[in-house]
């Protein structure tokens, strides 16, 4: 008791302050700032962190690609080129705090996964690689719409670019509200799939032998995935390796079991986004996306090299 007391004692007036002005709002300045900036920027960046790090390592299972991330399958493409599309168009909506640029950026997402999909289905190779090659040329053939779009957006060029690198400057209760259910839904229901995920590693024959649909359950997984992704592209932008920084992380240190891997990617994510937030907001508010990958692109390139001799899921 008399150790509580002490720590107590030891605080400081600014975390007093703090304190008083998460539990109390009274309307004061502190109170107002935290209320109503601070705390839905935190929030927002906790929920787009643990939901890209849940469907990150979905589909390195899925796709039995320890490179693979939220984007391969054209999501950033798409939501890129629907952003960049909202920019060109005369039309200025706002519902629910969302503008145009949110609504064709998850339109955008969906609707590249969805072609994605169908197309790998005629493909001449495995189902997973299959996919994973759709997914890489139907990026592309986006990411050639999007540096079209950029040159004809003149003026509206710096609004693509802040979406695509990303960032929580605009977060709010309405926008996070609004985009809680999206993502909170998905991540939940990935999670209660950690068994079809496991049986799905040991590979597909063996999952059947399992009693696990393969065809449902993967088409299920992909389409949480890709749900998750395009709920927290709209809310944050484009903002990359997180997906795939932090299920290798947890990987390593708790072994393949997706009961444990899921949660605690979720949760390294989160705290992974928010950690970026917060750098690039005392680094003079630079995009959260330049923060992350500053991180993760020295993970990526150990990671490449790593699978190049022989590094497996």
């Amino acid at each position: 008791m008399r150790s509580k007391v002490d720590r107590l004692r030891n605080l400081t007036t600014t975390q007093w302050l703090l304190i008083a002005a998460v539990f109390h709002n009274d309307r004061d300045s502190a109170s107002m700032i935290v209320h109503e900036l601070r705390l839905p920027r935190a929030l927002a960046a906790f929920g787009t962190g643990g939901s890209l790090a849940l469907a990150g390592g979905l589909l390195q299972v899925l796709l039995r690609n320890p490179l693979a991330d939220p984007y391969v399958l054209g999501t950033a493409s798409g939501a890129a080129l629907g952003a960049a599309i909202a920019v060109l168009l005369p039309v200025r909506a706002l519902v629910l705090e969302f503008g145009l640029i949110h609504a064709l950026a998850f339109v955008g997402a969906l609707g590249a996964v969805l072609l994605v999909y169908k197309l790998s289905r005629v493909g001449g190779h495995g189902q997973m690689t299959s996919l994973l090659l759709t997914g890489y040329a139907v990026g592309s053939l986006l990411a050639a719409g999007l540096a079209m779009a950029m040159y004809a957006s003149g003026a509206g060029l710096r609004q693509i670019f802040a979406y695509l690198l990303g960032g929580f400057e605009a977060a709010s209760w309405v926008r996070f509200a609004t985009a809680l259910p999206l993502v909170l839904g998905a991540s939940i229901l990935i999670g209660l799939r950690a068994r079809s995920l496991n049986g799905l590693l040991l590979g597909e024959e063996a999952a059947a032998h399992l009693g696990v649909d393969v065809r449902r359950e993967r088409a299920i997984l992909l389409a949480l995935a890709s749900l998750a992704t395009a709920a927290a592209v709209a809310v944050s932008g484009l903002i990359g390796f997180v997906g795939l920084v932090a299920p290798h992380v947890v990987r390593l240190l708790v072994g393949p079991n997706a009961r444990l891997v899921l949660p605690l990617a979720a949760i390294l994510g989160a705290s992974l986004m928010a950690g970026a937030d917060l750098a690039a907001r005392l680094l003079g508010e630079i995009p959260v996306g330049v923060v992350t990958a500053v991180i993760g692109a020295p993970f990526f390139l150990a990671l490449l090299r790593s699978s190049r001799v022989g590094y497996e899921l």
